[in-house]
């Protein structure tokens, strides 16, 4: 097989106990069944993919599908299990691990269950963090909040010392919540509890709000996020027609990938101008930005930009690339250097102009999951317990083609996902805003 078809699964053992949840085993009577451990979902579900396939005889590139396993490899009774979260706050995060401790304990009837508070720090005893005991009755409430009630860090620690304090706690199952960053970092923590030969299974639910979780549908808190930057847009629409020539411009999230600028710009069509990291653009020309949006105000005499924090940085003078904790590229201000283009630009042409400058990004990733999203994390946290009850490890839980399954964490963290500037997704947002297609 491919090195790149490659998607199996690492098991700790064979697994042999019986699962304490009662599902059936035939087809007949209207009820769930186990999942079977030859089940699969394709990744290309393209007729071009399958005649491809035939035409060279091989199998297509599948993925294990997620669910519950007749036989579990841990004992309920003698298992415990941890939850971490890392990086930056998501909506959602509380969600999954509500339901992290209700699945381990009433599916499965596991009665320890640790936290560990702010991030991969808290799994270094220097640190001082200690661990922190989850039952339902301390996380029935906690959906209902923004944030995590775990807290959470940046930045790397040491991975012997994590795995030390995993052994010396006696933890059987360690849940990662966190994006690109945390699911490195826990890989990483299951290479060394496999140089070690422990029966430790490392679990990752990918969390980033920036949806850039490569192979997976969508990753948890994107939705809540394009969901509460809408009416936000919307007032700054407001601002914009509220002046003769307004322009509002509104700064989300999106490091490299503008999947929220853009989710929002189609959900909110009053949006005339999206910019995201993956286009290139000229501020000035005949064919530029600031050009396209003198020609908008003359016709209209208001807009509405909606702009990714990561769109336009090639727009800033080189200079010392600054990084955070996670090594993640600090960028410039982008909706700053626009408001201040934009003036210059108008000013030159004598066109009167009001502008704003909103920025609420923190405000979003902070916002308690809507109810699409709430749905989401509940099911991605029941299937990441059954994995990892069965003995599955260094996975990952995610939707692809609409399915529940389970991926390599090594194969989601090769590169970040992007927008298709050339793809069905990108054209809509182009079509809803009515922006040049290209503006260089």
């Amino acid at each position: 097989m491919h090195p790149e078809n490659n998607f199996d699964i690492r098991s700790l053992g064979t697994a042999t106990i019986p699962s304490p949840i009662h599902l059936s085993k035939t087809t007949k009577d209207k009820l769930y069944k186990f999942i079977d451990e030859n089940d699969r979902i394709l990744v290309d579900v393209s007729l071009q993919g399958f005649d491809t396939c035939i035409k060279n005889n091989e199998r297509p590139a599948c993925l294990e599908k997620a669910g519950p396993r007749e036989k579990l490899f841990f004992d309920p009774e003698n298992t415990t299990a941890a939850i971490v979260t890392c990086g930056g706050l998501c909506p959602g995060i509380n969600n999954v691990i509500r339901s992290l401790v209700m699945a381990l304990h009433y599916f499965y009837g596991v009665e320890r269950v640790f936290g560990i508070p702010y991030g991969y720090e808290g799994l270094v005893p220097t640190n001082g963090h200690g661990l922190r005991e989850l039952t339902p009755d301390k996380v029935k409430d906690i959906h209902e909040f923004g944030g995590t009630v775990l807290g959470s860090s940046r930045g790397a620690q040491s991975v012997s010392e994590m795995v030390d304090t995993l052994e010396n706690e006696k933890i059987d199952l360690l849940f990662a919540i966190g994006g690109d960053g945390t699911l490195k970092g826990v890989n990483a923590i299951g290479e060394e509890i496999e140089k070690r030969n422990l029966d430790i299974a490392v679990i990752g639910i990918p969390k980033t709000i920036d949806n850039d979780i490569d192979l997976i549908d969508k990753s948890f808190g994107f939705e809540t996020a394009f969901h509460v930057a809408a009416p936000i847009i919307r007032d700054a629409h407001n601002e914009a027609t509220g002046a003769y020539n307004g322009v509002s411009i509104v700064k989300l999230m999106g490091r490299d990938s503008g999947f929220i600028a853009a989710s929002a710009a189609i959900a909110m069509p009053v949006v005339n101008f999206v910019l995201i990291p993956e286009m290139t653009f000229d501020l000035n020309g005949k064919s530029g930005f600031l050009e396209a949006l003198k020609q908008r105000l003359e016709l209209k005499h208001h807009a509405v930009i909606v702009v990714a924090e990561g769109a336009g940085q090639q727009l800033f003078e080189t200079g010392d690339t600054v990084t955070d904790a996670s090594g993640n590229v600090k960028h410039k201000d982008i909706g700053l250097l626009l408001k201040d283009q934009i003036k210059e630009y108008l000013d030159a042409a004598s066109v009167r102009a009001t502008i704003k400058y909103i920025d609420p990004s923190y405000i979003i990733r902070s916002a308690p999951a809507n109810a699409s999203d709430s749905i989401f994390c509940n099911r991605l946290a029941y299937h990441a317990v059954h994995g990892a009850m069965a003995g599955k490890t260094k996975f990952v839980v995610g939707m692809v083609n609409n399915r529940f399954v389970h991926l390599p964490i090594s194969r989601v963290v090769t590169q970040r996902k992007k927008i298709n500037l050339a793809g069905e997704f990108w054209f809509a947002a182009l079509q809803s805003t009515g922006q040049p297609f290209s503006m260089q």
